[in-house]
């Protein structure tokens, strides 16, 4: 992608609470980033995007000095830079409290050396809630790699170029509706996958489930008793909907949705970390009672364990 910005652009100052660890929000960007959609290079994520009808570019980098991130948004959408702000900074989970999340979870004798070793760790989260839910059907019982090739071919069978950019470097994530219709035969996933991909695509076309239609934090950081009822009614449509379970709904509360206390319990890498530190919590069910101990943080403990397996893989692991 072109690392110039245009003419035009406009970049504002977003600001943190520090401390805030950039590097392992990129390396958990970079490992999921959708071929054509966005990148993470030169310390930086850059994304094509669309917002209000105008498309451009975002870029978010790590300002060198002051505790904030500096985004810059270029091409038309760039007259929307200040309505960004709020999306933005809930994407990089900027709202967050580090101080108060490790002081609950230091307290605990297994997180205490996690987050000591990553201070400031982030929940990352997502451009759209649908685009992650799209993501996380294609990724049923493949790995991180496999579901980025496969997402980046809806990309090239149903998205859209971004003017004004060079072909092939910019492009527009799938709408609903250009997904739920797209021909995705050969696509590299089973049919029963695919059909319920495009089930959950014509549902938030429609308006039936509508995924992004709640704003989780009214750009405050502060949930309310109304956004916690929105967030139950949300898991319950999603949950019926046919090829999604429950890992795939906790996944979107934590990373679209932006609940602290998301947890995705099925998750294997969770299962199996938990697993090792007391062999006799085995299974995800009967690990309930020790992770509630780490409420209202779970979505931070859950990153946590991640990234003790990522550090040891050096690469993106979990989620």
């Amino acid at each position: 992608m072109n690392t110039v910005p245009h003419p035009g652009a406009v970049t504002l100052d977003l600001p943190f609470r520090a401390p805030y660890d950039w590097p392992r929000v990129l390396r958990f960007l970079a490992g999921r980033a959708i071929p054509g959609v966005e990148t993470v290079e030169a310390n930086a994520w850059r994304r094509a995007i669309e917002w209000a009808g105008a498309s451009g570019m975002l870029t978010v980098r790590r300002h060198p000095r002051r505790p904030c991130l500096g985004m810059t948004v270029e091409g038309p959408a760039s007259v929307h830079a200040a309505a960004l702000v709020g999306p933005v900074s809930r994407l990089f989970d900027l709202h967050a409290e580090p101080a108060a999340i490790a002081a609950h979870l230091g307290s605990d004798p297994w997180l205490a050396p996690l987050v000591e070793a990553a201070p400031g760790l982030r929940v990352p989260g997502a451009w759209s809630g649908f685009e992650l839910v799209v993501r996380a059907i294609v990724g049923q019982q493949i790995s991180v790699k496999a579901a980025t090739t496969i997402v980046g071919r809806l990309v090239g069978r149903a998205g859209r170029p971004v003017e004004g950019f060079p072909a092939g470097t910019a492009s527009l994530f799938p709408t609903p509706a250009a997904l739920a219709g797209a021909d995705l035969a050969a696509i590299g996933m089973p049919g029963r996958r695919v059909a319920a991909l495009q089930g959950f695509a014509q549902a938030v076309a429609t308006g039936a489930l509508p995924i992004d239609g709640i704003d989780p934090a009214n750009d405050s950081g502060v949930t309310t008793d109304e956004t916690r009822r929105d967030l139950t009614d949300l898991r319950a449509k999603l949950l019926a909907l046919p090829g999604i379970g429950p890992w795939t709904v906790e996944y979107v509360a934590m990373r679209a949705w932006r609940d602290p206390d998301a947890w995705p319990a099925s998750d294997l890498v969770l299962v199996q970390a938990i697993a090792a530190r007391d062999p006799m919590l085995g299974r995800a069910a009967g690990q309930r009672v020790r992770t509630d101990a780490w409420r209202p943080w779970r979505a931070y403990a859950a990153m946590h364990l991640w990234n003790e397996i990522a550090d040891r893989a050096g690469a993106a692991r979990g989620g």
